[in-house]
């Protein structure tokens, strides 16, 4: 039976009682409502407010909604919007794609009988926006796994973060092959 059938079943039963018992139906109708309310989803504004922290997963609030919302995700579910973000404040999501939409450090080649393709450690990555500026690039993968990219303006503001990104950049870097002089 749906949740709304049980409400409906339950404000039948309460009316009936009402009329039997007196005043102290009343509080047993309301009792019933509040506790038959349907589930609600994960609340996009605080979503965004923690993929926007410098490491959202120390943040002991921040990680259930968090871990739902890359569930959501992998699961083909829109990236949760926050209607009172405000202008210039927002998060996005799209698919990760190598080599064109996965940072150098997390994409691999694989040899084919026809050729190279490329793969992505990450499934996705969603984009945060801040006063109209790139705040964070958060890349997510089925598994449970992220790691965030700030940008340099925001890196300069907060003087600490999360370093994951950064540092598995420069081992990539590290690891490259030296330029070849002209």
């Amino acid at each position: 039976m749906s949740v709304q059938a049980n409400v409906i079943k339950a404000q039948a039963g309460a009316k009936r009682r009402l009329r039997r018992h007196g005043t102290a139906a009343p509080a047993l109708a309301a009792a019933l409502m509040m506790a038959a309310a349907p589930a609600r989803a994960v609340d996009g504004c605080l979503v965004l407010l923690c993929l926007a922290a410098p490491d959202w997963s120390a943040i002991a609030q921040c990680v259930p909604p968090v871990t739902q919302v890359l569930r959501d995700l992998a699961r083909g579910r829109p990236f949760q919007t926050c209607a009172m973000s405000g202008a210039g404040n927002s998060g996005s999501h799209q698919w990760a794609s190598a080599p064109g939409n996965c940072p150098p450090q997390y994409t691999y080649a694989m040899e084919l009988e026809n050729g190279v393709a490329y793969g992505c450690d990450y499934t996705g990555v969603v984009s945060i926006q801040i006063d109209g500026a790139p705040w964070s690039r958060t890349w997510w993968s089925i598994g449970g796994r992220t790691v965030t990219d700030f940008s340099p303006a925001v890196k300069a503001r907060m003087g600490s973060w999360n370093t994951k990104f950064d540092d598995d950049f420069a081992a990539w870097a590290a690891s490259q092959p030296p330029a070849a002089q002209p």
